[in-house]
């Protein structure tokens, strides 16, 4: 066998198993929690740690992995990344405590399994540029991107099926595919590049860009949780200062960056048109695009399900289905695109793919709450068609604009300003919403319990937290029931009155109206931000053959 399809198969594995740990997660959160015994909605902290920590870490280091792959050998740390990530995901199915000490150990061995993710996520794309002729990169890094979207799929119905079982059989899936990879990867991946071990860490470097990054995504997610009388964290004095320190030493990162020898983060690559305007494309698109996911799975879950006759305990499951045609999309198109490219450029075919992804983002803003199923999945079908068509071309591009000796560097620099771009969604989207939201719920849960006959309801119902209204919709959970429980001894209500408030429809049709108008606020900001990024894509210039550059 060729050895470019053995580091496409490797690489390929790498991914799948890294994509089928997030949406696994994200899709067993309810059995993960009544796992380990924490109630969500007073643990808010531990359900956006759980969420975002892999992702933190993995945009934390990835440019510093980058750039150490560059020195000391791409797959050597390639398959330290396959090992660490496999021991994460053991300890993650062995996690010994419950309670608020089994919380932590969930969110410290994430953080393990996102140092392995930040080797593997860094590593790849260049380990295929390296092994794969200029002419058929575009075609390589598709088939890896479908593995990353095929993981997604298979994560959404391997969690919904595992949760019922066990919370614990979650993370072992990955054990095996992780002792698989981590062998394969020892036995079979070669060096093709030559590490530059001359060159010296940027340790001031490396601590400037970390500290800074990780403060502002803290700040980022602390500004999700409530604050005093407020809906929002962004007022806290610790998010405050913890965002203006982040921001503080990512300006001294960038100076440090234009005076040391040996710079980790290669600030000159930017000089080089092609790989400038492809970053801040993807970059763009990452942030329009990242929390799209969560939020589709909110909203089924939390209304179009419910309303259609689909338990509230089922809806996890169910979201994942019927989400599929988003990845379908993708998976095919991606494969399209990449051979395309290779032949006719990326600048053409990532353009389009943001101007549909952007379309995509209007046409959503038109759906009613309860919309027809069909409608909805040729949309979102049609978001995975513009992505894909986006992706691997992009992709292509940016790893073709830069010299062979770089290559690390740039993996690192391009996944980073991805997965940032990812977790800075994840909180725009919910800061939309949640602002929205805190406007319209309180006035339409007043007029839903006034009409079923429950007006002493009414002061309680006002101070039910936004945050707590949108995770009880993600997590799966009956929302009435959770506020019913929650009454103080001697609230008395209607035994007519509870009898219509437990109606399946009652509490999603209460809170729809409120719950779309945020949701089209969001969307559009979506659509605007991907707009530009299609401008980014398309002032990235004529692409030079990379032949001559080998």
């Amino acid at each position: 066998m060729q050895y470019k399809w053995i580091a496409l198969s490797n690489t390929t594995v790498g991914v799948l198993m890294a994509s089928i740990n997030g949406t696994i997660t994200i899709i067993s959160l309810p059995a993960i929690f009544n796992g380990i015994h924490i109630n969500p909605f007073t643990s808010f902290q531990y359900l956006l740690w759980i969420l975002m920590s892999y992702n933190i870490v993995t945009a934390t280091l990835l440019v510093s992995f980058g750039r150490l792959s560059d020195i000391y050998g791409r797959v050597r740390l390639y398959n330290l990344g396959f090992l660490i990530f496999t021991i994460g995901s053991i300890l993650l199915f062995i996690t010994p405590n419950t309670g608020d000490l089994g919380a932590l150990e969930l969110i410290l061995f994430r953080v393990v399994q996102g140092i392995g993710g930040a080797f593997l996520f860094a590593n790849s794309a260049a380990i295929l540029t390296d092994a794969f002729p200029p002419n058929e990169r575009g075609k390589a890094l598709g088939i890896n991107q479908i593995a990353a979207l095929a993981g997604s799929l298979i994560g959404l119905i391997l969690g919904g099926i595992l949760s019922t079982i066990n919370w614990r059989y979650v993370f072992l899936v990955s054990v095996p595919v992780g002792l698989f990879g981590t062998a394969w990867s020892y036995s079979k991946l070669k060096e093709l590049s030559k590490p530059n071990k001359n060159e010296k860490i940027d340790w001031i470097g490396n601590t400037l860009f970390a500290g800074g990054l990780i403060l502002i995504l803290i700040a980022i997610t602390y500004g999700l949780l409530p604050y005093g009388s407020s809906q929002l964290g962004w007022g806290n004095p610790y998010v405050i200062a913890s965002l203006i320190s982040g921001l503080g030493l990512i300006a001294g990162f960038i100076y440090a960056e234009t005076k040391v020898k040996y710079p980790m983060f290669r600030l000159e690559l930017f000089k080089i048109r092609i790989f400038a305007a492809a970053n801040i494309a993807s970059f763009l698109r990452s942030v329009a695009y990242g929390g799209l996911m969560i939020m589709l799975v909110i909203f089924l879950q939390g209304i179009w399900l419910p309303l259609h006759g689909i338990p509230y305990s089922e809806t996890p499951f169910w979201a994942g289905v019927y989400t599929i045609p988003l990845m379908l999309g993708f998976v095919t198109m991606g494969p399209i695109s990449g051979w395309l490219s290779d032949r006719y450029g990326s600048r053409l075919l990532a353009t389009l793919g943001m101007v549909i992804v952007g379309i995509g983002f209007l046409l959503l803003t038109t759906l009613p709450y309860d919309f027809n199923y069909l409608e909805f999945a040729l949309i979102i079908f049609m978001l995975g068609i513009g992505n894909g068509m986006f992706a691997s071309p992009n992709t292509a591009s940016i790893m073709n604009s830069v010299p062979s000796q770089h290559r690390g560097a740039a993996s690192g620099m391009r996944a980073t300003l991805q997965n940032t771009g990812q977790t800075m969604s994840i909180a725009i989207f919910f800061t939309i919403v949640i602002i929205s939201l805190t406007s319209s719920l309180p006035s339409a849960l007043q007029n839903a319990l006034i009409q079923a006959g429950a007006p002493q309801l009414v002061p309680y119902a006002q101070h039910i937290p936004v945050t707590g209204a949108l995770f009880a919709a993600f997590l799966g959970y009956d929302p009435v029931k959770t506020m019913l429980a929650s009454l103080p001894p001697g609230v008395s209500i209607p035994q007519s009155a509870i009898q219509i408030m437990e109606q399946r429809t009652w509490f999603p049709t209460a809170i729809a109206p409120a719950f779309m108008y945020a949701l089209r606020n969001a969307f559009y900001i979506s659509a605007i931000l991907v707009f530009i990024a299609a401008i980014a894509s398309a002032l990235r210039g004529t692409e030079v053959r990379q032949s001559v550059r080998e």
